[in-house]
């Protein structure tokens, strides 16, 4: 899911500028760093899915400040075909797609459905979404969560839930965030990534492929999950109001608009001090 302003993908990161324009770090393989000519983007997400050898490309996502998105990158699938959509108040990337959600609470989809992922036209009063691997997972105005996709591991079985105020996917597991700063958690527990509950005073969190991290209201970092490349190593940040978890790294946005980042830094992903400030954005 990410912040607004921050997105940490399969194999790049990227970054929501003050003024509007956006910045990346990482692979650019398949094009998903061309984001040059963006203007006026509000909120930017990018793809993610878990590391293996067939999972090497992503795509970038920019939502406009007219509502209109932009995509970069990997198109196999279609998910970068959102150029005609309209009225988009939020975007979510996941592996080969794309989510928006239109201001009446729809939602859209592009790209691959093989599992069932993009079969969210049918959704309403949705306020929050998020893509994983191969499920997708939304919030509805009523604090309720929906779910479609791959649910081999149960990772969508959030019918259940209620009082959400933020949802997000993983690989093969879904985080929820309650309004009174509790987290949630479904599906494959082998890695640890659902060992949230005793989470208190959370206000931000995101699902990596198979770690979860999560901001507090005293501005630092809980993780939890695979630690194979130190992306949960982040208990020493500080005045952090977002974070962002990929595959296997994480980042971090400081309230003075500085990025911190763990984990694995294969292709530069973590290489995020030289960005200028970030824009602090919404989670």
């Amino acid at each position: 899911m990410g912040s607004a302003s921050l997105a940490a993908g399969r194999r790049h990161s990227a970054g929501l500028l003050r003024d509007g324009t956006v910045v990346t770090a990482g692979s650019t393989a398949a094009g998903e760093g061309r984001v040059d000519g963006w203007a006026d983007v509000v909120a930017v997400a990018v793809g993610n899915v878990h590391t293996a050898r067939n999972t090497g490309r992503s795509h970038t996502v920019g939502l406009l400040a007219d509502g209109t998105v932009r995509a970069a990158g990997w198109n196999g699938d279609g998910q970068c075909e959102v150029a005609a959509w309209r009225g988009v108040t939020a975007v979510a990337a996941g592996w080969r797609r794309t989510l928006g959600l239109l201001a009446d609470g729809r939602v859209l989809a592009a790209g691959r459905d093989a599992e069932g992922q993009c079969g969210v036209h049918s959704w309403r009063e949705v306020v929050a979404l998020s893509c994983g691997d191969w499920h997708s997972v939304a919030v509805r105005a009523d604090g309720s969560a929906v779910a479609t996709g791959n649910n081999r591991r149960g990772q969508c079985a959030v019918t259940g839930w209620h009082g959400l105020a933020a949802v997000s996917a993983g690989a093969l597991h879904t985080v929820g965030l309650r309004a009174d700063g509790r987290a949630v958690a479904a599906g494959d527990r082998t890695a640890g990534a659902c060992e949230v509950e005793g989470w208190r005073d959370v206000l931000a969190l995101d699902a990596g492929s198979y770690h979860t991290v999560a901001v507090t209201a005293s501005g630092r970092v809980l993780a939890t999950g695979d630690n194979t490349h130190g992306q949960c190593e982040v208990g020493a940040w500080r005045d952090i109001v977002a974070v962002s978890a990929g595959s296997t790294h994480t980042l971090g946005l400081r309230a003075d608009g500085t990025v911190v980042a763990a984990g694995d830094n294969a292709d530069g992903r973590c290489d995020t001090t030289s960005w200028p400030r970030l824009a602090r954005g919404g989670s």
